[in-house]
């Protein structure tokens, strides 16, 4: 068979797969059954593809790293982290939101998930905001889209898996590069919510205490205590990020349990079994994916797609939006993972090709895929906070509009602005 219809029949069939709603890692490896079955390629291939995918030292750090956050998310952590953003900006107008926004940063850099962010924030701070006046819908769309800071700040496991597919990216510079991108975002968020709390005149909290201030900065500092060990760690050679994750997780451990006493040694055994779940599926897709991912290879599509899209231009501004565009089309039908396993070897040489570096298309690619979670038809962060909300999810996407206009110009900031990422990296290497 030739390889322009075995490459219909991966991709077709996948796409397909997709459409039907199949569960993600089915449709990867189902796919890539079938365009082995048309080349005529023994399925031993798929075996070997699988465990070669998994057998890396640096994807260990995805475990250790989701364990971290469910620990610390479980722990208690969630309200003082709440605490500690009303104190910073809980007296402006909107008050209520803009704890949402900055709590979301503190919170993304413990779990690394927008998931985990608006299920734990969400079921915490939506009921609080409409008892203060705030819409409903409102109040869920500033969680779930302000949950997408955590898959910017560090340490993010989505960040370790696209520098593992990147291949020679370092883990330490890409939580660098998330930093400030997390910090714009944050930022535009808050002017949008601002500007909605002054026209629906929403409620200002109590004024700024610098005393409460420190006092919650106090209480608070385990928590974020587990961040600077990770990044400060990484960059600074102490350790790799895998070894750093390990230790986040002895020492979130320690904190939830003796410190903030959020959990018992029940609740850990019952942490446990959650991360198990969640790892299983993360690492089955990280497995399927690299069946997928050697039939691309092996196909030449990455190529392909590289010479098709820049025949169709050559204007590097033109293309940097058009890799955007696709990225975006890919996050409404697709989760994140996935994307960044199989859109990365296909997109990155472009990108490299008009001057993005690896890593700043690290950041852009995972903002990008951030917003993915939030529209339909998988939307898996949408759904979350739906649930939580128990308000229909039409009527979230009608109120987070104007928020996906911001998330937009951030995308487009950090596309166009490569200091806006790359400025903290920069710093560390000198």
């Amino acid at each position: 068979m030739s390889a322009n219809l075995a490459i219909m029949v991966l991709l077709a069939s996948f796409f397909l797969m997709v459409l039907l709603r199949f569960p993600i890692a089915y449709a990867v490896a189902l796919s890539a059954v079938f365009c082995l079955l048309a080349q005529g390629k023994p399925l031993t291939i798929i075996c070997q593809q699988m465990v070669k995918g998994i057998s890396s030292f640096s994807l260990m750090a995805v475990p250790f790293f989701i364990t971290m956050g469910v620990l610390m998310g479980s722990g208690g952590i969630s309200q003082k982290l709440i605490a500690l953003a009303n104190a910073c900006v809980g007296w402006m107008r909107g008050g209520m939101a803009m704890v949402n926004i900055v709590a979301s940063y503190f919170f993304g850099g413990i779990s690394g998930s927008a998931a985990a962010d608006t299920a734990s924030l969400g079921s915490i701070l939506i009921p609080m905001m409409v008892d203060q006046g705030y819409d409903d819908d409102f109040s869920t769309a500033i969680t779930v889209t302000s949950s997408c800071e955590g898959l910017l700040v560090p340490p993010s496991h989505n960040m370790v898996i696209y520098a593992t597919t990147a291949g020679g990216i370092s883990v330490g510079s890409l939580f660098l590069a998330g930093y400030v991108p997390g910090a714009i975002l944050a930022v535009s968020l808050m002017i949008g919510s601002y500007i909605i709390s002054v026209k629906r005149n929403y409620p200002k909290g109590e004024k700024f205490s610098v005393i409460n201030l420190i006092k919650q900065l106090a209480v608070s500092f385990w928590a974020l205590a587990a961040v600077l060990i990770v990044v400060f760690g990484v960059v600074g050679g102490v350790f790799t990020a895998t070894e750093s994750a390990a230790i986040a997780v002895i020492y979130s451990l320690l904190v939830s349990v003796f410190i903030y006493r959020g959990l018992d040694w029940k609740g850990v055994w019952k942490v446990m079994e959650d991360c198990v779940n969640t790892l299983a599926i993360v690492l089955i897709l990280i497995a399927t994916s690299n069946v997928f991912g050697y039939c691309l290879t092996t196909l030449h599509v990455p190529e392909l797609a590289a010479s098709t899209i820049t025949g169709i231009t050559s204007n590097p501004i033109l293309l940097a939006l058009l890799l955007n565009l696709i990225l975006l089309v890919l996050g409404c039908i697709m989760d994140m993972s996935p994307i960044i396993l199989i859109a990365t070897p296909i997109l990155l040489p472009i990108a490299t090709s008009i001057g993005i570096d690896p890593i700043q298309f690290g950041i852009i690619m995972i903002l990008n895929c951030g917003i993915g979670l939030l529209t339909p038809p998988v939307g898996a962060v949408l759904f979350i906070g739906s649930a939580v909300a128990k308000i229909p999810m039409e009527k979230v996407v009608k109120a987070a509009f104007p928020f996906y206009i911001c998330m937009i110009v951030t995308l487009l900031l950090i596309t166009f602005v490569p200091a806006t990422s790359m400025w903290l990296p920069s710093l560390m290497a000198k």
